[in-house]
């Protein structure tokens, strides 16, 4: 009986209506197959069914999908341009009206036209019909799609600053006269500079198999560049260790058929490096494919993670699963923007006690079709994870990304991002190992080791869980994202000053209110060890702590992470007898790549929590600390290429972000005001210059 024959409902339709998904071996021959022959006759049907162990029906069916398919991916192509081009006069209208807004007349000084300057009725026509084409190149796409296209939601309003400076006074009044200066709140989310990214949309069926084709050739590319030699990777300049790809024999190798020239404004960042991490290989594989792990173990690197989808769900989570992620990249400072990446990451088991985590981003027509510019774009990279017998894996770490360079690095930061060493591979291994050694040490907590409280091993774990959430939230803090915006000050200290302002309600990390963030960053012409062996040193706390008044600091606990004797958590209590009723946490850790001392006052109750093994998800903090990078040049950690200018002092040094958090007020719906700008910008101001003053570091 042909299919279409039998009785609605019945158990054998219903049995054929079962969705079967292949696997990525199988769809990898068919879509070889397809290319060849798109249109297979019933023996080629066969072979391919005894090949792959699918039933003739299946290979038929899987056929005329994809011819559909590909009908629709034609399609769909041929409408991009007419929505680029439709998005990119929306977005010039909404910044030629806030341009305009903000011309100042050069005879009179003030606006040189009316607000109604613009004629409304042309403006509403054109919206009309900008709405009406949009409406027609929806229907088209959900014709092909099979399913209704989702528009793009609409563009917000550009502001110029997320604060609104605004002068406040008595009732009735506004400008200079009748009181201090105060600023207005603007929490609304949104972007300073430009549309904030927009989350890539799920992977439709019709999508999943160029997907998954996608993620096993960046999978195969990934292995052959883990373990290629000096023909592709170079060595860096003398005393940087690290593997550098070269790009024209790269281009060469891998180069297909068809694709564009790069452009000259098109940066390359390829690099790779290997060592032993303290971790199995599948504990390794479990972090990678839950985003959750992987922020915990690089806050100073992901400040966002997600996953989008689950294209396949592999054995146990791991093996031959595929996933849509996406990730923002940051820097710890508020001057270099994040980076932000949607791309697939493929897990496969090669052998016995070896793994691979490929990633790739995702096709950048797709990209486009959904409102998502591809300014950054991760090349096939990832890790080979080979499992040892004393508990260690070796890992092999290829970082390749591709990054369009749309305005000016800050001079601090450039040499850094132009060597490939801010995200190259060599930072991702030094920070795996140091949190590997983290989650490590866990698990010698009942060893003795010299603690003048007497923590139980309860209350060390809970003490390192409540360090670690205050690490993650010091470093989201500094992100530079779209959604978070930062406020350049106008003061009369030597150093720029930036603030960020959020309302925290019921987020259980922080206490409710109104929490100010501010930072800078500085250059100084010392390594960055020794910065960071002396503000995590509580003999030299009093030399730079504005806020402990000269007076010393004493070290009540301390738990090591790591085998470097700076990688520890610490309480300390400050010997002032005004200050009897608060104590300090503190973790400090470093690496190859750079280092962190965060903390954060926590009351005596709150402590006695801690160390008495309790829960501590319900302690509000308020982190603040020091984000100590090398300056990327050669000597100072992460050598630079020969090609980067250096605009800095000829000796190596490093680059500090100072960064505070104060809560302005406990009710979300409180208005910041001047005082609490001008108190941060001076504690800022102060720490700065003792540090520099400690360190005889001369001049601004």
């Amino acid at each position: 009986m042909d299919f279409g024959d039998e009785p609605e409902g019945s158990d054998s339709q219903r049995q054929r209506k079962r969705y079967h998904r292949h696997t990525p071996r199988q769809i990898q021959q068919l879509e070889a197959m397809f290319k060849e022959c798109p249109h297979p006759d019933e023996n080629q049907r066969a072979a391919l069914s005894r090949e792959l162990g699918l039933e003739p029906r299946q290979i038929k069916f899987w056929f005329q999908n994809r011819r559909t398919q590909m009908k629709a991916q034609h399609e769909r192509a041929d409408n991009c341009f007419l929505r680029a081009e439709n998005d990119k006069i929306r977005c010039e209208n909404i910044t030629m009206r806030e341009a305009l807004k903000n011309v100042i007349c050069p005879n009179c000084g003030g606006p040189p036209v009316a607000e109604d300057f613009f004629d409304e009725q042309k403006l509403r026509m054109e919206n009309a019909r900008l709405k009406e084409e949009l409406d027609r190149v929806s229907s088209i796409t959900s014709k092909y799609l099979g399913r209704p296209f989702t528009q793009m939601p609409p563009v917000p309003t550009m502001s110029m600053s997320s604060l609104d400076l605004s002068m406040g006074g008595m009732p009735g009044q506004q400008g200079h006269l009748g009181g201090p200066p105060s600023l207005d709140l603007d929490l609304l989310s949104g972007c300073s500079s430009g549309m904030p990214y927009q989350m890539p949309a799920p992977v439709t069926e019709m999508e999943r198999p160029m997907m998954v084709d996608m993620a096993t050739r960046a999978m195969d590319e990934l292995i052959r560049l883990a373990q290629a030699g000096d023909q592709i990777w170079v060595k860096g300049m003398p005393g940087d260790a690290r593997e550098m790809l070269n790009v024209a024999t790269y281009d060469s190798l891998f180069s297909k058929p068809g694709v564009a020239f790069r452009p000259p404004d098109m940066n390359v960042e390829g690099s790779r490096d290997s060592g032993l991490v303290f971790m199995s290989a599948v504990a390794l594989v479990d972090v990678f494919m839950d985003t959750n792990k992987w922020m915990e173990f690089f806050p100073g690197i992901v400040s966002k993670a997600q996953t989008v989808d689950v294209l396949v769900n592999g054995l146990g989570g791991r093996s031959e699963s595929l996933i849509m992620m996406y990730e923002e990249l940051h820097i710890m400072t508020p001057v270099v923007p994040t980076r932000e990446l949607s791309f697939l990451r493929y897990c496969k088991q090669i052998e016995q006690g070896l793994w691979a985590i490929a990633d790739v981003s995702l096709d950048g027509q797709r990209d486009a079709h959904y409102g998502m510019p591809s300014r950054s774009r991760r090349m096939p990279s990832g890790c080979l994870i080979a499992d040892m017998s004393n508990g260690y894996s070796k890992v092999t770490w290829v970082e390749h990304m591709e990054i369009e360079q749309m305005l000016p690095i800050n001079v601090l930061y450039r040499n850094l991002v132009l060597s490939g060493a801010a995200f190259g591979a060599h930072r991702w291994l030094a920070a795996l190992q140091r949190a590997c050694e983290r989650f490590a040490s866990v698990a010698t907590l009942g060893v003795p080791h010299h603690d003048i409280a007497g923590v139980t091993p309860e209350g060390k774990r809970s003490m390192m869980k409540l360090s670690q959430r205050m690490v993650g939230s010091f470093c989201a803090s500094l992100s530079s994202s779209p959604l978070q915006r930062w406020t350049l000050l106008s003061g009369t200290t030597d150093v720029s000053v930036r603030v960020s302002t959020h309302r925290s309600t019921d987020s259980g990390g922080q206490p409710n209110g109104v929490v100010l963030s501010a930072a800078t960053s500085i250059w100084l012409p010392v390594p960055g060890d020794h910065v960071f062996a002396f503000v995590r040193d509580e003999n030299a706390r009093s030399q730079w702590d504005v806020l402990s008044h000269g007076n010393q600091v004493q070290e009540v606990s301390r738990i090591p992470n790591g085998s470097n004797p700076g990688n520890c958590i610490s309480l300390l209590r400050g010997l002032n007898a005004n200050q009897n009723s608060m104590l300090i946490l503190q973790e400090s850790c470093t690496d190859a790549s750079g280092a962190l001392v965060v903390y954060s006052p926590i009351d005596i109750p709150a402590a006695n929590v801690v160390m008495s093994g309790e829960d501590p998800s319900g302690i509000p903090l308020l982190p603040s600390g020091f984000a100590i990078l090398p300056d990327g040049r050669p000597g100072s950690g992460a050598g630079a290429s020969s090609s980067v200018v250096l605009p800095l002092a000829s000796q190596p040094g490093c680059v500090v972000t100072v960064a505070f958090q104060i809560l302005v007020s406990n009710l979300p719906s409180s208005r910041l005001n001047a005082e609490s700008v001008a108190t941060v910008n001076s504690l800022i101001g102060t720490t700065v210059q003792q540090i520099k003053a400690a360190l005889n570091c001369a001049g601004p």
